[in-house]
């Protein structure tokens, strides 16, 4: 008879099945273990706390960050204050936050910051894989990538990370699993459901199935508004600069050599139309692309 499943202890011992996203093993989210992967017990351990103490008229402190500690401010108000050798992220706010408000959109500050200080990379950007390799989407905040990455999934690929791409080397690690969709994409879509205000808006979430949790990444597709469905191929140097410019964390790389190694990944730039009704035919160009 098989024994009962059971969860991360909060120290960060391993009682059962460890669970986390983009590399990280996290404790204090276990009611939350549907919308993370399985953790690597070399992933590194970050136990998340709620302190329920500000009012409206709190002055926020200036965020930092140095090789121990750093503070990172929300934009809902509030700010989040990492320790390095102690592990420990504790969010600083006005009323409770569920699990599924920290998951996301409130985890990936500190993702960011945690990959800073272990020698990994953040990029602004999703990413999908196919046939086991992941490929990096990459675009403005109103580039259209959580919808395009929804209707990716719904045509069957995996998609790894909606929000936030960490990287180690050539290695990328999946996010939570779901897609936030603003109110016109699930209604033109057909996906995702109504989970109300998180953030700093109104979230359609779609929940995503099962995906590895790492991949070694392929590519790099960077996202734009055009006329008609066009797929270009970039020069390393394009991708290089777009890279730069989608870090997530605005410190010093750690390996500048490392965006070079990046860059010359094979990398387009994807335009399509504004138009809901190109969707389709986008994806259908994509994944041809990217499999080809």
């Amino acid at each position: 008879m098989r024994p009962p499943p059971q969860r991360a202890g909060l120290d960060g011992t391993a009682t059962g099945a460890a669970r986390g996203a983009y590399g990280l093993r996290l404790a204090g989210l276990a009611g939350c273990d549907r919308l993370l992967v399985p953790a690597e017990k070399g992933w590194p351990l970050i136990r998340i706390r709620i302190v329920v103490t500000i009012s409206p008229d709190t002055a926020v402190p200036v965020e930092r960050l140095d090789g121990r500690t750093a503070l990172v401010r929300l934009r809902t108000g509030g700010w989040i204050e990492i320790d390095r050798a102690d592990g420990v992220a504790v969010y600083y706010v006005q009323k409770g936050l569920s699990d599924d408000e920290i998951v996301h959109p409130f985890l990936a500050p500190v993702a960011i910051v945690a990959s800073h200080w272990h020698g990994r990379e953040s990029i602004h950007g999703g990413a999908f894989a196919v046939d086991g390799t992941a490929w990096g989407l990459v675009g403005d905040r109103l580039g259209g990538k959580s919808s395009l990455l929804a209707a990716i999934a719904a045509h069957g690929a995996d998609v790894l990370a909606d929000d936030l791409l960490v990287l180690e080397e050539l290695t990328a690690f999946a996010g939570p699993r779901t897609i936030d969709l603003r109110q016109d994409a699930a209604e033109a879509l057909g996906l995702g459901e109504s989970i109300g205000r998180a953030g700093a808006r109104a979230r359609w979430r779609l929940r995503l199935s099962v995906a590895p949790q790492s991949a070694p990444v392929g590519g790099w597709i960077f996202l734009g508004w055009g006329d008609r469905v066009d797929i270009r191929r970039l020069r390393a140097a394009e991708a290089l600069e777009r890279l730069i410019g989608s870090r997530g964390i605005r410190a010093r790389p750690n390996e500048p050599e490392h965006f070079l190694q990046l860059s010359t990944l094979p990398a387009w730039e994807l335009r399509r139309p504004r138009s809901w009704s190109s969707l389709h035919q986008t994806v259908e160009e994509l994944l041809s692309t990217v499999g080809g």
